[in-house]
């Protein structure tokens, strides 16, 4: 670029000349025929080259020590342990990499406690239970009332919406005299969502609103991720009559407040769409 900065040619007097290198001189470590500067930017690969020969030496050295035990050996004289060869880069090898991986999970879940105040850094740990391969079954109502704890060497199921989970891990709870005990053995899915404990003891869906079925959802989730309590098969109901009666709420007065409070939450909602519709 310096036809840029001088654009004439013209040679610039004041400009400084290139000093002299007065650095020591050493032969070229690939051609012994020439001789390099040992200024600092060649000084990495000279430094380089000393520490290859050196190792060379001493691994010559070893090599002859190597010889002169081997000789001692075929003597018949006492020799003491082989030495390892000093020159041999050190192998890793699988317990190395296992340490290594310990020293580092060690690291991350203390950092994990240190800045989160958790081990697992506030994170969940997986159901592993859920990764191990079942025989899961498929029970009929009546073969799924025959655990319902009553019988101590049976594990105690229930079901929701289908799907039985193993509650045996809670038998103080879904077990006799427990608080949850009359669950057990059945699928009393509207019960989640109604709460009706004692009279919805059924699979029957029909005629919730959105609030009672976003808690039959929110249950069905509770069991599907619970790490206490696994899956272990699905029930088969028969078809429910579509002109038999609805069961009747515990509290009807709250089912009738529901459900208008929900039929006008649609009206509004339908209202304010039909006006954005206009708008357009």
């Amino acid at each position: 670029m310096s036809w840029i900065l001088n654009p004439d040619g013209h040679q610039d007097p004041t400009a400084t000349r290139q000093e002299a290198d007065d650095s020591p001189k050493v032969p070229d470590p690939v051609d012994k025929n020439r001789l390099v500067s040992t200024k600092q930017a060649n000084r990495p690969f000279l430094a380089y080259k000393a520490y290859r020969d050196n190792m060379a030496k001493e691994h010559e050295a070893w090599l002859e020590r190597k010889k002169e035990r081997e000789e001692k050996i075929k003597r018949g004289e006492k020799v003491g342990p082989e030495e390892e060869d000093p020159t041999a880069e050190p192998e890793i090898g699988c317990l190395g990499l296992l340490k290594f991986l310990v020293i580092a999970l060690v690291a991350i879940v203390i950092a994990g406690k240190f800045f989160t105040g958790s081990y697992l850094w506030e994170m969940e740990p997986p159901n592993w239970r859920q990764f191990i391969p079942t025989n899961q079954r498929l029970f009929s109502e009546s073969m799924l009332a025959q655990f319902d704890g009553t019988d101590a060497d049976k594990p105690i199921y229930l079901a929701i919406d289908g799907d039985v989970y193993d509650v045996s891990a809670g038998r103080n709870t879904y077990g006799p005299g427990g608080s949850y005990h009359h669950m057990a053995g059945k699928d009393a899915a509207r019960a989640y969502g109604t709460g009706c404990f004692q009279t919805h003891q059924t699979h029957d869906l029909r005629g919730l609103t959105e609030r009672e079925l976003q808690g039959v959802e929110h249950w069905k989730k509770f069991y599907a991720e619970s790490n206490k309590y696994n899956k272990v098969g699905r029930v088969s109901h028969p078809p429910i009559d579509p002109s038999s009666p609805i069961p009747e709420h515990c509290t009807p007065k709250r089912a009738e407040q529901e459900l208008k409070e929900e039929k006008e939450k649609r009206a509004k909602a339908a209202k304010k769409a039909g006006s954005d519709h206009k708008e357009l």
